[in-house]
């Protein structure tokens, strides 16, 4: 019977996961400009790979294999709003401004 719980419960975290991955994708798509789809991206991104990973770590059981993967969600935890926060800065720098609705609607 806990074997059962334990398997419904990664897949659901699995499936949670990639569902954050397609929204990341589809906000990466569809939204106006370089920080909305970069806020998309790295944020569902990252929650997206721990749900999965998670899911991962339920199935391997308390092994070497779960601490490795526990390692890979500490390090997405680290690495991914660095990157987010490096990109967007560079966004800035190279003249990137943010989307805003009453630039759609400028007379020429």
């Amino acid at each position: 019977m806990s074997e059962v719980v334990l398997i419904v419960a990664a897949s659901a975290l699995i499936a949670a996961g990639c569902l954050f991955f397609l929204a990341g994708t589809v906000g990466l798509l569809r939204l106006p400009d370089f920080y909305c789809r970069l806020h998309a991206t790295t944020k569902c991104d990252a929650v997206g790979a721990v749900l999965i990973l998670s899911g991962v770590a339920l199935v391997a059981g308390i092994e070497a294999q779960t601490i490795r993967i526990l390692a890979l969600i500490a390090l997405i935890a680290i690495s991914s709003p660095t990157a987010g926060h490096a990109l967007a800065r560079a966004g800035w720098h190279a003249g990137h401004r943010p989307w805003t609705r009453e630039a759609e609607h400028e007379p020429e």
